[in-house]
């Protein structure tokens, strides 16, 4: 009688632990679903002292921090996770690499595609985007902009948006070479990101 008393209350302890495993995690969820990624965090921080081993709750911190810088990618890779969790046993890795894949290929961008801002100002051979744009609006002609700094000032692209918009409008005004020497010699730092393998498309249209 006494083993199985033991027994019943283990069974039951091990029922109401997993409901409150349960009820941290969907309100960690819903912290994160709605953007407020440093909740979340916090949240999930929570569960892991109580559950080191629970994968749901590690994988809501990588995305929840990751969520603070980039919250597109986070949601995409909660999503993507939502998907393969069942599926294959080693989800979290997957989804862990994924997210340092992210971070090496916008350091690599930093490093390879863009001269450090502020060194391109001292040295005067630079240009923002966004003050090219400028230009751009006020003379009203990208081509003859583009034209008339092309050999003599650099153009400082800071983040994908930038780079994207920058091929679309060379592509648009005739450069389609130039744009694919641009596309070949970055595409590779952003892995298999599909708004960048699309631009071939765009270029190869416009021809």
């Amino acid at each position: 009688m006494y083993l199985q008393g033991l027994k019943i209350n283990w069974t039951n302890w091990a029922n109401m632990s997993k409901i409150s495993q349960d009820l941290l995690l969907q309100r960690a969820e819903n912290e994160f679903l709605k953007g407020d990624y440093l909740n979340a965090l916090r949240s999930y921080g929570l569960i892991l002292e109580d559950y080191p081993a629970l994968e749901e709750a590690k994988i809501g911190v990588y995305l929840s921090d990751l969520g603070i810088e980039s919250e597109e990618e986070a949601q995409a890779l909660f999503d993507y996770y939502q998907v393969i969790k069942s599926e294959k046993e080693n989800a979290v890795d997957i989804i862990d690499g994924l997210i340092e894949t992210l971070d090496s290929s916008k350091h690599k961008l930093e490093e390879l595609l863009v001269k450090p801002i502020e060194e391109q100002i001292e040295y005067g051979d630079g240009i923002r985007y966004s003050d090219f744009k400028a230009l751009v609006e006020s003379r009203g002609s990208f081509k003859k902009t583009f034209e008339d700094i092309m050999f003599s000032t650099k153009v400082v692209i800071t983040n994908k948006d930038e780079f994207i918009d920058f091929v679309k409008q060379l592509s648009n005004e005739g450069f389609d070479e130039m744009a694919l020497g641009y596309l070949d010699a970055s595409s590779s730092l952003f892995g298999d990101d599909q708004d960048i393998l699309a631009l071939y498309h765009v270029v190869s249209g416009a021809k």
